[in-house]
Parts: structure tokens; C-alpha cells; sequence
């Protein structure tokens, strides 16, 4: 038997695109997606091809991607499709000079908070990555190859654990967001690369994350 066909999420007259890892902050986004919500889709590609913001350009091909959904795979008449929503996702922006985790959706800051960050000879690593993992109690391994980890055995869940009750694996290696039960950490540069974040706080921005979330990490 072959599986059964999943179910249609969205309307039959309607059809989406999203992209990812887009190299840009909330707030600028945003601005774009303004530009062309409530447009009809032609209207709205000409706005995004005539914009001088610079990741016009990935929204308008993120745009074309779901006029070619909507006309392909939905059959339904490009002339009449309107941009009814232009959404702007969750974001995480670590500011590795303050030491501070400010939490986005879409363009709103919901919370700041104080962390901890990589000393200066494991410094926290600046650039745009994403959440690849997410564990609740994990267990701590020694990173491989780290010679501060030499000798070190894996620590099982519970209160001696170096990650507390939460890990947020990123796209750079052995890099992470997690708790800590140093809280005399926090606020200052005391990892070996990853954020350190209040065993309380990092359940709740737990919560409110998921795999694929961007993080950007930024010298300030």
C-alpha cells in the first residue's frame, strides 16, 4: 500500500513559499515584507525588483517560488493572486560583546537576556547559523579533539550537568545554547564557545523556538 497523501494545510486558494537562512536582521526584513503585503503579485515583483534593500532580491525569489506553487501545483490563475501575508519568523541575536541573547518574532524584541559567552581563547563564533538540535535533560560528551576536554567522561543528566535541562545545538561544531548551573557565569565571557543562558530562561526560550530558528551572533 502506498502511504496515504498528506492533507492539504492551507486553502485551496491559496499557496505559500518560505525561506530560509536569510542573511539579514528581523527589523530590515520586515521592512521588505511591508512593501508588499496586500498587493496583487505582479505589483508586488515590480516593487521588489525596483527596491534598493538588498534582500529584496531573496524575497522576490521566495515570492516567485509561490506563484510557481500556486500556478503548478494548485492551478490557480497568477492574474488574480494577491500577497495576503508576508511573515517574518523567530530570530535569536547574540550580542557577543555585551553578552546578551535578544529573542525576535518577527520584527518584535520579546526578551533580552544575560549570558554567557566564550572566553577569549574559545571565543563564541560571529556569523548567521540556524538551530539544528534541540534536547531536553541531554547528556555532556567531551567535544572531540578539545584539549580543555582531555580525559573528561560524559555527564548524565541532572544537577552536576554542564548544559542544565537544555541544549540548542547551532550549525557550527559543538556549538551551542544551553543552561548552565554556574549562574555566576552569566554576564561575562567564561564558555569554551557556547551561551550559557539561567536554567529558568532557557526552558522558556525552549519553548518558543524550533529547529531551523536563525541565530545571528554579532561582535556588539
Amino acid at each position: 500500500m502506498g502511504k496515504k497523501a498528506r492533507e492539504r494545510e492551507l486553502p485551496e486558494n491559496e499557496a505559500k513559499a518560505v525561506a530560509r537562512m536569510l542573511r539579514v536582521s528581523p527589523q530590515k526584513l520586515n521592512l521588505v515584507a511591508q512593501l508588499i503585503r496586500g498587493k496583487k503579485v505582479a505589483t508586488a515583483l515590480a516593487d521588489l525588483e525596483f527596491s534598493r534593500k538588498r534582500i529584496a532580491r531573496d524575497v522576490r525569489k521566495c515570492l516567485e517560488s509561490a506563484i510557481a506553487n500556486a500556478e503548478n501545483n494548485h492551478d490557480l490563475d497568477v492574474d488574480e493572486l494577491v500577497v495576503a501575508e508576508a511573515h517574518v519568523g523567530k530570530a535569536i541575536v547574540i550580542k557577543r560583546g555585551s553578552n546578551q541573547l535578544l529573542y525576535y518574532n518577527g520584527d518584535e524584541l520579546k526578551r533580552t537576556f544575560r549570558v554567557a559567552t566564550g572566553q577569549s581563547s574559545y571565543p563564541t563564533p560571529l556569523g548567521q547559523y540556524e538551530i539544528v538540535t534541540m534536547q531536553r535533560n541531554p547528556w555532556w560528551y567531551p567535544p572531540e579533539g578539545s584539549a580543555w576536554a582531555e580525559g573528561a567522561k560524559p555527564v548524565p543528566p541532572g544537577p552536576g550537568n554542564p548544559l542544565g535541562t537544555r541544549w540548542m545545538g547551532i550549525s557550527s561544531p559543538y556549538v551551542g545554547i544551553h543552561g548552565t548551573p554556574d549562574a555566576a557565569s552569566i554576564g561575562y565571557s567564561a564558555s569554551h564557545g557556547c551561551i550559557r543562558m539561567l536554567i529558568p530562561q532557557v526552558e522558556w526560550l525552549f519553548q518558543q523556538v524550533d529547529v531551523g530558528t536563525p541565530v545571528f551572533i554579532v561582535p556588539a
